[in-house]
């Protein structure tokens, strides 16, 4: 007898809207904008009224990006996460 397989599951990927971002690091609407506009945050996608979406991953950028800059400047700090993961400070 022939064993059936189950058909994957595919679970949907959790979207942040920015204000659910802003909710949960306690960062300001700007400044979220800012840290996207310096690509220390991206986008993951936008609605089709242009709201941007933030997967879950920023909220672990963004605690790396507060405990840097309580030492380095922005501009410190964008060129510690441009750097590949193995070298990064």
């Amino acid at each position: 007898m022939e064993k059936r397989k189950k058909p994957r599951r595919v679970i949907p990927r959790k979207l942040f809207k920015i204000g659910e971002v802003m909710r949960y690091t306690g960062l300001s609407r700007q400044t979220i904008h800012n840290y996207t506009m310096l690509g220390l945050l991206t986008e993951d996608e936008r609605t089709q009224s242009g709201h941007r979406l933030y997967g879950e991953e920023v909220f672990e950028r963004i605690e790396r990006i507060k405990e840097l800059r309580a030492t380095k400047t922005l501009k410190e700090i964008i060129q510690i996460l441009k750097q590949p993961e193995e070298q990064g400070a």
